[in-house]
Order: structure tokens, then C-alpha cells, then sequence
């Protein structure tokens, strides 16, 4: 039972996350050889102002 958490910056709409989910559903299925309904794909957004990176 795989669960995929993706970490996110603020501002994906629901739709864009779902086609992400169901891409990486596709991956899971086919190199893992899981059943999808076994696939478990988690959001966690982090607020722009969380985010920091090094240049």
C-alpha cells in the first residue's frame, strides 16, 4: 500500500493536483506493479512565506 507525499508551494487548483495524483498513480502502478486502488497520493501545501531557498 504506497503512500506518495508531495510537497507543495502554495497555489496548485484542485484540478492541477488531481491530474498530478493520477500521473503518479500511473508511475506506481507500472514500475512498482501496485494496484491503484491501492495508491495513496497526499498534498501538503506550504505557504509561499514558508518557503525559502538558497541562490
Amino acid at each position: 500500500m504506497p503512500f506518495i507525499h508531495v510537497e507543495l508551494v502554495e497555489g496548485r487548483s484542485d484540478e492541477a493536483k488531481k491530474k498530478i495524483a493520477q500521473e503518479i498513480i500511473e508511475s506506481v502502478h507500472k514500475h512498482a506493479n501496485a494496484p491503484k486502488e491501492h495508491i495513496h497520493v497526499i498534498f501538503q501545501d506550504m505557504k509561499k512565506t514558508d518557503y525559502y531557498k538558497g541562490n
